[in-house]
């Protein structure tokens, strides 16, 4: 989409909220780091008051790599669980007892190579363990889930599955199997999976709600196909330079990759920093 920024005058004064996704947006798939422009950028609207949030499809026990950095609000797992910087809940919105069963039915019958990743408040098991499973973890940086039967998701209020099936089965599954699930896929092996109507979007709407801002006071970063909602929700919606096409398609601004200072190039181009 071409570059609009004679829409945008005057973001400097109405934008009151940046939310940033974490994986190929915030953090560099090559480095697992966090840019130093990216950090200086995220200090310099500190210091003008706005608010500084995450918006990851991460829980916060997989944020290691961001908790640094001193957000205001967290929203985690795709939108399902938000909160403050204090641990004070904005939402929360789990899965339906009856939409994990259907899982557990699946993949009994159906799916029993198909791996899950659950997740909850304090951590995530996977159903199995394959070859997708594990270059997943080293792609993102993170230690692989342990194993555990797909029955223990009954135990635990889960907000976020991972699907391990590829893209040719998405109309299937909801379409047959995740009839009250929302599907949100930034890679070819696996899906972000969250309660029907659960999106960034609506844990955006949230979040401003809790700090009395309207979506017209915000700004959003993104890379993958669950960055979407809320770069087409946020006042401002900036894909990064290495985002999938689909998600360059739909957002207000294109900037550079996340490993050529995309951040703080997006933020200069719309006079949010100096």
């Amino acid at each position: 989409m071409d570059n609009k920024k004679e829409n945008f005058k005057g973001a400097r004064e109405r934008i009151k909220a940046v939310f940033f996704d974490v994986d190929g947006t915030l953090l560099s798939f090559k480095t697992h780091k966090i840019p130093d422009s990216a950090l200086d950028a995220i200090n310099q609207l500190r210091s003008r008051g706005i608010k500084i949030i995450v918006a990851t499809g991460r829980p916060l026990f997989l944020l290691d790599t961001v908790k640094h950095i001193p957000f205001d609000a967290f929203l985690t797992l795709n939108g399902s669980y938000c909160f403050t910087n204090d641990n004070k809940d904005i939402f929360k919105s789990p899965f339906d007892a009856q939409e994990i069963e259907k899982i557990i039915d699946w993949t009994n019958n159906n799916g029993k190579d198909v791996p899950f990743a659950f997740m909850h408040s304090n951590g995530w098991f996977i159903s199995s363990i394959n070859e997708d499973v594990k270059e997943l973890c080293r792609h993102l940086d993170v230690e692989i889930p342990p194993p555990s039967p797909v029955e223990n998701a009954r135990n635990y209020e889960i907000f976020q599955t991972m699907g391990f099936f590829g893209e040719d089965y998405d109309s299937h599954m909801r379409e047959n199997v995740l009839t009250g699930s929302e599907l949100a896929r930034w890679s070819p092996v696996f899906t972000d999976i969250v309660k029907a109507g659960n999106s960034k979007s609506l844990g955006m709407e949230k979040i401003l709600n809790h700090f009395g801002l309207k979506e017209e006071n915000s700004m959003a970063f993104g890379d993958g196909g669950n960055d979407i909602t809320i770069l087409k929700a946020a006042s401002i919606g900036v894909a990064m330079g290495n985002a999938a096409d689909n998600v360059k398609a739909i957002a207000d601004y294109v900037t550079t990759s996340v490993d050529d200072n995309g951040i703080a190039n997006a933020l200069r181009y719309f006079g949010m920093i100096d």
